[in-house]
């Protein structure tokens, strides 16, 4: 196996664990062994390993006293510092987003509410979850900024499995789609000061209820 084929399937396997983290798929405190990811994904340890490693230097995933990592867990207070945060980095990328927006972002924002919408009316937890985390990933590149994209996403894979507590019910993903809408409104008002006040509102909500959850 070449350099480049294990660096291609480390990736792989890092961004289906991100993703399950980020969807709550993946609880916190769940341990994540290399020979079973290894078997899972049909690869050696090796780009297991590295991938592990990438998460581990993330904060998504903290190393055992023995071989394997787990899911972070977070005490209340580092939760609410951790979302803290991630307040300010969201409100951040809306006011950026309101700014710069395109044909092209808006159509990807307004392509992400649609699946959001359908899965919450579908009561599909999983399939919200994901739309989600696609909606708020749509606002990020709107920002035209990877730097600040690439931060705000982090922020959304290490409290995924908190947030994901939250949606208990097909009333609440229904809620939640709900909200979105006013969010995409201030941020297609073009208005900067508008879209920061909406994420900032929409986020705070959020926030509390998962903290309640948790």
């Amino acid at each position: 196996m070449t350099t480049t084929t294990k660096l291609s399937t480390s990736r792989r396997i890092e961004a289906a664990l991100t993703e399950e983290i980020a969807a709550g798929e993946l609880a916190p405190g769940t341990r994540l062994d290399e020979v079973s990811l290894a078997t899972r994904f049909n690869a050696s340890r090796t780009p297991v390993r590295e991938a592990l490693g990438r998460l581990t230097a993330q904060g998504i995933l903290v190393q055992g006293e023995k071989r394997g990592a787990f899911v972070a867990e977070y005490s209340r207070e580092e939760l609410s510092q951790i979302f803290e945060a991630m307040h300010e980095i969201e409100a951040a990328c809306a006011r950026i987003a309101a700014q710069r927006l395109n044909f092209l972002s808006k159509t990807d924002i307004e392509i992400a509410q649609a699946a959001c919408i359908a899965a919450a009316e579908a009561g599909d937890r999983e399939a919200y979850l994901r739309a989600n985390e696609a909606f708020h990933t749509a606002i990020y590149k709107a920002t035209g900024n990877p730097y600040m994209a690439e931060i705000a996403a982090e922020f959304r894979q290490r409290t995924g499995p908190f947030r994901a507590k939250k949606f208990a019910t097909k009333e609440d993903l229904i809620e939640s789609a709900k909200s979105h809408q006013d969010l995409i409104n201030d941020i297609f008002s073009e208005d900067s000061t508008q879209a920061s006040t909406g994420m900032r509102d929409h986020m705070a909500t959020s926030f509390l209820q998962a903290l309640k959850a948790n």
